[in-house]
Protein backbone atom coordinates (compact mmCIF):
# COMPACT_ATOMS: atom_id res chain seq x y z
CA UNK A 1 0.00 0.00 0.00
CA UNK A 2 1.85 3.21 -1.20
CA UNK A 3 1.44 6.36 1.13
CA UNK A 4 1.61 9.60 0.02
CA UNK A 5 2.97 12.65 2.02
CA UNK A 6 0.12 14.57 3.79
CA UNK A 7 -0.03 17.96 2.78
CA UNK A 8 0.47 20.75 5.56
CA UNK A 9 -3.04 21.87 6.29
CA UNK A 10 -3.70 25.72 7.02
CA UNK A 11 -4.44 26.38 10.71
CA UNK A 12 -8.52 27.25 10.61
CA UNK A 13 -8.63 30.96 10.91
CA UNK A 14 -10.67 32.52 14.12
CA UNK A 15 -13.75 34.20 12.76
CA UNK A 16 -13.04 37.29 14.18
CA UNK A 17 -9.82 37.47 12.47
CA UNK A 18 -11.66 37.23 9.52
CA UNK A 19 -13.62 40.21 10.05
CA UNK A 20 -10.68 42.19 11.32
CA UNK A 21 -9.13 41.77 7.93
CA UNK A 22 -11.90 42.40 5.92
CA UNK A 23 -12.40 45.92 8.00
CA UNK A 24 -8.97 46.98 7.70
CA UNK A 25 -9.37 46.21 3.75
CA UNK A 26 -12.23 48.57 3.98
CA UNK A 27 -11.13 51.19 6.39
CA UNK A 28 -9.12 53.98 5.36
CA UNK A 29 -5.93 54.28 7.21
CA UNK A 30 -6.06 57.08 10.15
CA UNK A 31 -4.32 60.52 9.75
CA UNK A 32 -1.21 62.33 11.94
CA UNK A 33 -4.29 64.36 13.17
CA UNK A 34 -6.60 61.58 14.05
CA UNK A 35 -3.90 60.21 16.04
CA UNK A 36 -2.21 63.00 17.85
CA UNK A 37 -6.10 64.17 18.75
CA UNK A 38 -7.01 60.46 19.68
CA UNK A 39 -7.47 59.87 24.15
CA UNK A 40 -5.52 57.83 25.93
CA UNK A 41 -6.88 54.87 27.35
CA UNK A 42 -6.91 53.78 30.48
CA UNK A 43 -4.14 50.77 29.66
CA UNK A 44 -1.95 53.23 27.85
CA UNK A 45 -2.27 55.44 31.18
CA UNK A 46 -1.59 52.69 33.45
CA UNK A 47 1.99 51.84 31.33
CA UNK A 48 2.86 54.97 31.12
CA UNK A 49 2.98 55.46 34.93
CA UNK A 50 4.58 52.09 35.48
CA UNK A 51 7.37 53.48 32.72
CA UNK A 52 8.01 56.36 34.99
CA UNK A 53 7.79 55.06 37.69
CA UNK A 54 10.51 52.32 36.92
CA UNK A 55 12.84 55.60 35.18
CA UNK A 56 12.72 57.31 38.67
CA UNK A 57 16.14 57.39 39.14
CA UNK A 58 17.39 57.86 35.54
CA UNK A 59 14.77 60.74 35.31
CA UNK A 60 16.04 62.31 38.14
CA UNK A 61 19.96 62.18 36.69
CA UNK A 62 18.38 63.29 33.61
CA UNK A 63 16.75 66.59 35.51
CA UNK A 64 20.34 67.31 36.91
CA UNK A 65 22.36 66.95 33.32
CA UNK A 66 19.90 69.69 31.87
CA UNK A 67 20.26 71.56 35.02
CA UNK A 68 24.02 71.56 34.54
CA UNK A 69 24.11 72.48 31.02
CA UNK A 70 21.68 75.18 31.33
CA UNK A 71 23.92 76.16 33.92
CA UNK A 72 26.69 76.16 31.71
CA UNK A 73 24.87 78.10 28.95
CA UNK A 74 24.09 80.49 31.30
CA UNK A 75 27.81 81.52 32.01
CA UNK A 76 28.86 81.79 28.34
CA UNK A 77 25.74 83.78 27.67
CA UNK A 78 27.28 86.25 30.97
CA UNK A 79 30.90 85.75 29.06
CA UNK A 80 29.61 86.72 26.38
CA UNK A 81 27.63 89.88 27.06
CA UNK A 82 31.06 90.87 29.22
CA UNK A 83 33.01 90.12 26.32
CA UNK A 84 31.08 92.51 23.81
CA UNK A 85 31.00 95.26 26.35
CA UNK A 86 34.63 95.26 26.86
CA UNK A 87 34.66 94.84 22.89
CA UNK A 88 32.61 98.00 22.69
CA UNK A 89 34.36 100.23 25.41
CA UNK A 90 37.88 99.04 24.06
CA UNK A 91 36.82 100.31 20.03
CA UNK A 92 34.94 103.37 21.31
CA UNK A 93 38.51 104.30 23.10
CA UNK A 94 40.06 103.68 20.37
CA UNK A 95 38.12 105.72 17.83
CA UNK A 96 38.36 108.68 20.15
CA UNK A 97 42.28 108.24 19.93
CA UNK A 98 42.42 108.21 16.64
CA UNK A 99 40.23 111.16 15.87
CA UNK A 100 42.05 113.18 18.13
CA UNK A 101 45.19 112.07 16.83
CA UNK A 102 43.91 113.22 13.27
CA UNK A 103 42.44 116.16 14.59
CA UNK A 104 45.86 117.41 17.12
CA UNK A 105 46.84 117.46 13.17
CA UNK A 106 45.17 120.29 12.04
CA UNK A 107 45.61 122.30 14.70
CA UNK A 108 48.57 124.32 13.50
CA UNK A 109 45.91 125.73 10.58
CA UNK A 110 44.14 126.73 13.69
CA UNK A 111 46.75 128.71 14.86
CA UNK A 112 47.73 130.42 11.48
CA UNK A 113 43.43 131.50 11.37
CA UNK A 114 44.15 133.07 14.74
CA UNK A 115 46.92 135.51 13.36
CA UNK A 116 45.04 136.25 10.26
CA UNK A 117 42.16 136.91 12.05
CA UNK A 118 44.30 138.98 14.72
CA UNK A 119 45.81 141.06 11.86
CA UNK A 120 41.89 141.40 9.73
CA UNK A 121 43.04 139.05 6.85
CA UNK A 122 39.84 137.32 7.70
CA UNK A 123 37.05 139.80 8.55
CA UNK A 124 35.51 139.12 5.20
CA UNK A 125 36.10 136.99 1.77
CA UNK A 126 36.58 133.61 0.51
CA UNK A 127 39.28 132.74 3.46
CA UNK A 128 37.23 134.29 5.92
CA UNK A 129 34.54 131.48 4.99
CA UNK A 130 36.73 128.60 4.36
CA UNK A 131 38.34 129.42 7.56
CA UNK A 132 34.75 129.42 9.34
CA UNK A 133 33.75 126.07 7.51
CA UNK A 134 36.84 124.31 9.08
CA UNK A 135 36.27 125.46 12.17
CA UNK A 136 32.69 124.85 12.17
CA UNK A 137 33.21 120.87 10.45
CA UNK A 138 36.46 120.46 13.26
CA UNK A 139 34.00 121.62 15.91
CA UNK A 140 31.33 118.90 14.82
CA UNK A 141 33.95 115.85 14.76
CA UNK A 142 34.40 116.93 18.65
CA UNK A 143 37.60 119.47 18.67
CA UNK A 144 37.02 122.43 20.89
CA UNK A 145 39.10 125.25 22.17
CA UNK A 146 40.10 125.58 25.85
CA UNK A 147 41.09 128.46 27.23
CA UNK A 148 39.10 131.20 27.50
CA UNK A 149 39.85 134.89 29.59
CA UNK A 150 38.02 134.92 32.90
CA UNK A 151 37.92 130.81 33.20
CA UNK A 152 39.44 129.68 36.41
CA UNK A 153 42.81 128.04 35.90
CA UNK A 154 42.72 124.42 35.28
CA UNK A 155 46.75 122.63 35.26
CA UNK A 156 44.81 119.43 33.12
CA UNK A 157 43.87 121.64 30.54
CA UNK A 158 46.31 125.02 30.92
CA UNK A 159 49.78 125.77 30.91
CA UNK A 160 50.91 128.50 32.87
CA UNK A 161 53.64 130.77 31.01
CA UNK A 162 53.39 134.17 33.07
CA UNK A 163 51.40 135.86 36.03
CA UNK A 164 49.64 139.25 34.65
CA UNK A 165 46.42 140.79 36.44
CA UNK A 166 44.02 142.01 34.48
CA UNK A 167 40.58 143.79 35.27
CA UNK A 168 37.73 142.31 35.91
CA UNK A 169 39.84 138.89 36.27
CA UNK A 170 40.13 137.49 39.65
CA UNK A 171 43.38 135.79 41.18
CA UNK A 172 43.97 132.29 39.76
CA UNK A 173 41.99 133.18 37.24
CA UNK A 174 43.13 133.05 33.03
CA UNK A 175 43.82 136.95 32.55
CA UNK A 176 45.28 136.64 28.56
CA UNK A 177 45.09 133.69 25.93
CA UNK A 178 49.02 133.33 24.70
CA UNK A 179 47.88 130.25 22.29
CA UNK A 180 44.74 128.46 22.30
CA UNK A 181 44.68 124.79 23.28
CA UNK A 182 42.53 122.07 22.00
CA UNK A 183 41.08 119.14 23.29
CA UNK A 184 38.57 116.31 21.70
CA UNK A 185 36.22 114.59 24.26
CA UNK A 186 37.85 114.37 27.15
CA UNK A 187 41.84 113.96 26.00
CA UNK A 188 43.69 117.44 25.98
CA UNK A 189 44.99 117.45 22.33
CA UNK A 190 47.28 120.32 23.16
CA UNK A 191 47.05 122.60 26.13
CA UNK A 192 46.00 126.15 26.53
CA UNK A 193 49.23 129.07 26.97
CA UNK A 194 47.83 131.16 29.21
CA UNK A 195 48.53 134.11 31.29
CA UNK A 196 46.89 134.00 35.16
CA UNK A 197 46.01 136.68 37.39
CA UNK A 198 47.86 137.18 40.84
Amino acid sequence: MSTSPEEPQEPAQDPGDQAAEQNAETETPLTAEEILDAEQTEEARAADHEGAGATGSAGTEFAQLAEDRLEDLRRLQAEFVNYKNRTDRERAALRDHVISDVLGSVVPVFDDIDAARAAGDLEEGPFAAIAAKLEDLLGKQGLERIGRIGEAFDPNVHEAVLQQPADGVDADHISMVLRSGFRVGTRVVRPAQVAVAP
